[in-house]
């Protein structure tokens, strides 16, 4: 089973789920599912929630209609809600013995990639805590020129950015339909998507929620990001009580099989890359290494050329000027003119500064 293998696994929750048609909370079911939580973590899984519901608290604490909220409005009712979920959260999971932490993201955050890389090391730190973080799209600041508007494609770029394993959207339906379950009573749930552009081309994936934001076609968008990723996804109906444990126990949802792995989908994306920042002569000992499957330390770099950042894509260049491989560079260019052909212990005492050993990680490095 999928689910079973994943290691680092990112969960959505829809408005619906903390906030039901009356305005109440659920704290039973945020219960139920912490315990689910609690059960994955217990097997070693990396968890990271990402939840709708600000501006839906919000709305319930200020007594207003979500949907007559102008967008400076609904900024300062984000902020307001913000609080009431993190603490309707942290009073919950508490309970289960689990510690939380915020983290609000942009569009901006996950689609700049030194933004992004910043954004992963601070998931990776808050798993060596054993924090579970929870992810919300910073809604109080976020103009609708760089907003998401619906926290499924927020939640596919995490699972991106995180280099999850599996991505699973709770929300108010069983999964993906051949047509509309509320309007045609001989609709089908379909299992398992192997081929996403084949398989929904005749599927109407339009539909809204009262409190959410987004509808079957948002998570539709969500499931192509994650497909390139070689993150495979779930849609499944979070209303039930325990809801992983229902996807675990009955698996009534729609499953999204991504064909290629993590390691190949970043690897296509670094050589697919147009135009590389910058590039670095190594020497003969450094290329050696590389092509036995290592990744490339500052004591073979020869030289620096050109400008770039932490995260930028670069050329790799051997002895004889020849390029013989892309990557993404753990270090930027002036960093690493400090610090090339010096040993991996002394890169913090040059630097003054923690930092990666590697100024090239093999999982981010492709040779041609």
């Amino acid at each position: 089973m999928l689910l079973k293998n994943s290691k680092i696994i990112v969960i959505k929750i829809g408005s619906s789920l903390l906030v039901d048609k009356n305005k109440r909370v659920r704290k039973k079911w945020l219960t139920s599912f912490a315990k689910d939580v609690g059960k994955l973590r217990s097997k070693n899984k990396k968890v990271i929630i990402v939840s709708s519901g600000a501006i839906a608290l919000g709305c319930k604490k200020m007594n207003y209609n979500k949907k007559n909220l102008k967008l400076d409005k609904s900024q300062a009712i984000a902020s307001i809600g913000q609080i009431e979920l993190m603490y309707l959260f942290s009073e919950i999971f508490s309970k289960c013995k689990i510690n939380i932490s915020q983290i609000l993201i942009t569009l901006e955050d996950t689609e700049e990639r030194k933004r992004s890389i910043n954004a992963k090391r601070t998931f990776e730190n808050l798993f060596k805590l054993d924090y579970l973080p929870i992810v919300n799209e910073n809604d109080t600041i976020a103009t609708s020129e760089i907003k998401y508007g619906d926290n499924d494609r927020l939640a596919s770029r995490v699972a991106q950015i995180t280099n999850a394993d599996m991505l699973i959207l709770l929300s108010d339906v069983d999964g993906l339909y051949t047509k509309n379950p509320k309007i045609f009573k001989d609709a089908k749930l379909i299992k398992k998507i192997n081929n996403l552009d084949k398989d929904i081309l005749n599927i109407n994936t339009k539909g809204l929620t009262d409190l959410g934001s987004g509808g079957m076609d948002t998570k539709i968008e969500a499931a192509k990001i994650c497909n390139l990723s070689g993150c495979n996804m779930i849609i499944a109906n979070g209303l039930y009580l325990n809801p992983i444990k229902q996807i675990e126990e009955k698996s009534h949802c729609t499953w999204f099989v991504s064909k290629i792995s993590k390691l190949q989908a970043r690897k296509k994306w670094i050589i697919s890359s147009v135009s590389p920042k910058g590039e670095l002569l190594i020497d003969d000992g450094a290329k050696k290494a590389i092509k036995s499957g290592k990744s490339l330390l500052a004591a073979g770099i020869k030289k620096v050329i050109g400008k770039f950042d932490k995260g930028d894509h670069i050329k790799i260049l051997d002895n004889k000027n020849k390029e013989f491989a892309r990557a993404l560079s753990s270090f930027s260019s002036d960093e690493i003119n400090k610090i090339m052909g010096c040993h991996s212990n002394e890169i913090q005492k040059i630097l003054g500064y923690v930092s990666k050993s590697e100024v090239v990680h093999k999982d981010d490095m492709v040779e041609l």
